[in-house]
């Protein structure tokens, strides 16, 4: 049976209700901004149920979700601009122009496919990837293509509103306070909190930091995935508290305590090289997200607009982290984390400062790497337009290889979490059948 096809319907460019004088200049790009430029944008959004049939329901719902686009934009007038730079001889620089610009992109779109269509499958259906715009583009397209991107789908029976954001202009973190902003546009509470957009720079750098380049190859290059399928695993409240609890009573050192999240990402990380079948001496690793904002000294407000996150490697050999238990996995993830700090992260980006060369996705191929993104903490399953509670949480193409983990917030709410595993259709079929990975879903286990 062939996949069903996206009909675009309509689209247009929407702009800030209203632009105030910060929001007429340019934003330069500060270093972790600039370290995106090869990567794909950000692609998240979610599925609500339809409502029952109302007159004129459609047009009413997408004029007013433009209406609180265009009040949100007021105030995150970095997504309605465009990326520029200035160019010399052996070097550019990039900053946002949030003033030339025509806006910010809208599409409305449908497809003839049902919520269950989307939800039944045990992995996540091709069609999903076509509910977002700037399909396989990278941030430094952002030249000439809008940094945010709405698209609303209609389902038969449901709705999907997917957003794409430049990835050098926005983090997570930023990503899910516009989003969290706009639903409450939308219900008409307003902006709660002012996002911040003076750009973070390093004593002596900024606020326009030069790329050694003169050519667009010389550091950007375009990942086309591999073969992959995406599956959601659901981790009740019950799961990872009996998770926690089995990983801080293994531990011997009782000054520290292993979190939830700590010890799920151990199990991942153990089970999926156990399913990939590493060689004993073959090195394994962990890569995990963290938001400088707060390791920062001074810190950074989480208002911060803009990139400030890390990726944090754990490493080890593949025969060490199966013949050691649970406990060692979560205290390895667990002291990389402790030991990432305001001197940690500066020397991160002094190193980063040396060669200012952009990060390229799914370079090295790593067979024996995990890297583990998003973050169940950011509010996903509280954005309301109209359809109460949404009922999943959906990425598109963009960034996604071999070993890619992707944190939601659990639909059940409460602290559970759902990890979308994108892996080799063979490793999948391993991974379905791995006795720890099973254990650590059946909540009824001792």
């Amino acid at each position: 049976m062939s996949s069903p096809t996206i009909q675009q319907i309509s689209e247009c460019f929407i702009k800030p209700s209203h632009l105030s004088q910060d929001s007429k200049q340019v934003i330069p790009l500060a270093t972790w901004d600039l370290a995106m430029l090869s990567y794909h944008y950000i692609q998240k959004g979610l599925l609500f149920k339809k409502p029952d049939a109302q007159d004129n329901f459609t047009q009413v719902f997408l004029q007013k979700l433009k209406d609180a686009l265009s009040l949100t934009l007021a105030h995150f007038y970095p997504l309605a601009g465009r990326l520029a730079k200035k160019q010399d001889s052996h070097s550019f620089a990039l900053f946002v122009d949030c003033v030339n610009s025509p806006g910010a992109r809208f599409v409305h779109s449908s497809v003839d496919t049902t919520v269950s269509d989307i939800l039944s499958p045990p992995y996540v259906p091709i069609i999903v990837q076509s509910f977002f715009d700037h399909h396989k583009a990278v941030n430094y397209d952002g030249l000439n293509m809008s940094l945010l991107t709405v698209q609303v789908t209609e389902l038969i029976d449901g709705i999907f509103i997917g957003c794409s954001v430049n990835h050098s202009v926005s983090d997570g973190t930023s990503y899910w306070n516009f989003f969290n902003t706009l639903s409450r546009n939308f219900q008409g509470s307003g902006v709660t909190s002012q996002p911040i957009h003076d750009r973070w720079f390093p004593d002596g750098h900024g606020p326009f930091l030069s790329l050694p380049f003169t050519r667009d190859d010389q550091f950007i290059s375009r990942y086309e995935a591999p073969i992959l399928q995406e599956r959601i695993f659901h981790f009740s409240v019950a799961n990872l508290a009996r998770i926690k609890a089995k990983t801080n009573a293994l531990c011997k050192d009782r000054a520290v305590r292993i979190s939830s999240l700590q010890a799920l990402s151990a199990i991942i990380w153990r089970c999926l090289t156990r399913v990939r079948g590493l060689t004993k001496d073959q090195i394994t690793s962990c890569c995990m997200s963290a938001n400088n904002r707060l390791r920062l000294d001074p810190l950074l407000s989480t208002n911060y607009f803009g990139n400030c996150v890390q990726v944090l490697k754990t490493f080890t050999t593949a025969s060490k982290l199966l013949e050691n238990n649970l406990e060692w996995a979560a205290l390895q993830l667990n002291q990389t984390i402790v030991q990432h700090d305001d001197k940690s992260v500066r020397e991160s980006v002094a190193t980063w400062l040396k060669t200012r060369h952009p990060k390229q996705l799914g370079l090295p191929d790593d067979p024996g790497n995990i890297v583990i993104s998003s973050s169940p903490r950011f509010n996903m399953y509280g954005n309301e337009f109209g359809f109460g509670e949404p009922v999943a949480i959906l990425c598109g193409y963009a960034n996604k290889f071999d070993g890619k983990v992707t944190l939601y917030q659990g639909s059940e709410g409460g602290g559970s979490i759902d990890a979308a595993i994108c892996l080799n259709p063979k490793i999948m079929s391993a991974l379905e059948c791995d006795e720890e990975f099973l254990d650590a879903l059946n909540s009824s286990s001792d």
